[in-house]
């Protein structure tokens, strides 16, 4: 389908995994329509993801925590703007809500057979079914292709300012070398790999490849990394709880190579290119996977995985499963395609 609009709207107010990758998708939307003005309905978590994005000319903020406070200024600020045309990524009964709230005369969602909630009773035009048998990425992809827009290069435009890049290059003056970053923690607890192994993990990053080692994750992972120090066999520099979600993109875009479980800081590394091996157990590489690094995944075993339970009641089999030096080797691969590069 064919459409001139000339204000457009996103709604993606989801994790900074799924903002991230609708990133690619903001940048095909620029480019087919250079004239319209581009908004972006998110909640505070992804917010610094899309404010300075160059695809985005208005970010349209969602406060969920105080919904009884910021709803009704929320809408109408949706159904001021006037929109032509909405993109629904969301696909949930909320999402739908404010897609139809817009007002706007064409508005794009999931196939009824993906979407949740009865959100597909808001929109009038879908993307063809694609169930979960490929990634959340293509899924977005195929908004652009419904619009008949010129495919683009698989790029997120993630860019610091400079006082940004100036608090980033602070943040490592402890760091003398070449560095790894270790992200941990991760909003579901059955994704945790485990202190004691990604020390001893990092130490050996350290031992192999002269890798410094630099720790990332929010304050909620804090008691995690105190584990990590009580048994470290080597210095590392404790970022946890630290970095504000900007400062993270900068610190993982300087890294040589980053590990960690299934976290928005795994799709971020990815992001801004830097390889990334990355960590599964509980959910499916082949639906949430890194773009771009998918022969850096390593892969937990349980005959239950994945089994998309927030908490384990059997003690995180799949990730206890992983092996230090398998984790090792995938390091050593992502090492030797930078070298390859380069050369």
């Amino acid at each position: 389908m064919r459409v001139h609009p000339r204000r457009v709207l996103i709604i993606l107010h989801g994790s900074i995994g799924d903002v991230t990758r609708a990133l690619p998708l903001a940048n095909s939307v620029r480019h087919g329509y250079p004239e319209a003005k581009i908004a972006w309905a998110v909640e505070p978590q992804a917010f610094p993801l899309v404010e300075h994005h160059p695809a985005v000319d208005e970010v349209i903020l969602f406060e969920r925590e105080r919904w009884w406070k910021s709803l009704l200024p929320f809408l109408r600020r949706i159904r001021s703007q006037r929109f032509d045309l909405v993109l629904d990524l969301q696909r949930h009964f909320k999402s739908g809500l404010i897609s139809w709230w817009s007002g706007a005369p064409v508005r794009l969602g999931f196939h009824p057979r993906d979407a949740k909630e009865f959100n597909w009773v808001f929109n009038t035009h879908y993307i063809a079914a694609t169930g979960d048998g490929i990634s959340k990425l293509s899924q977005y992809l195929k908004f652009v292709e419904l619009l008949e827009l010129e495919p683009r290069p698989i790029e997120c435009q993630i860019r610091l300012t400079r006082e940004e890049e100036a608090g980033v290059q602070q943040r490592l003056r402890g760091v003398g070398g070449a560095f790894a970053v270790f992200f941990i923690g991760g909003s579901w607890e059955s994704k945790r790999w485990f202190p004691v192994e990604t020390s001893r993990c990092a130490a050996e990053v350290h031992r192999r490849y002269g890798l410094e080692i630099v720790v990332l994750g929010g304050r909620e992972d804090i008691p995690f990394a105190q584990m990590m120090e009580n048994v470290a066999e080597v210095r590392f520099i404790n970022c946890v709880g630290q970095t504000s979600l900007r400062e993270s993109i900068g610190i993982l875009r300087r890294a040589k190579v980053a590990v960690g479980p299934d976290t928005g800081l795994m799709h971020l590394a990815a992001a801004v290119e830097t390889p990334v091996i990355s960590l599964w157990g509980a959910t499916s590489p082949q639906r949430t996977g890194p773009h771009g690094f998918e022969d850096l995944v390593v892969l937990g075993e349980a005959a239950c995985s994945p089994c998309y339970l927030r908490r384990c009641p059997i003690g995180r089999v799949c990730m206890r499963s992983i092996e230090i030096e398998e984790v090792i080797v995938k390091v050593g691969k992502a090492l030797t395609r930078i070298d390859g590069r380069r050369n």
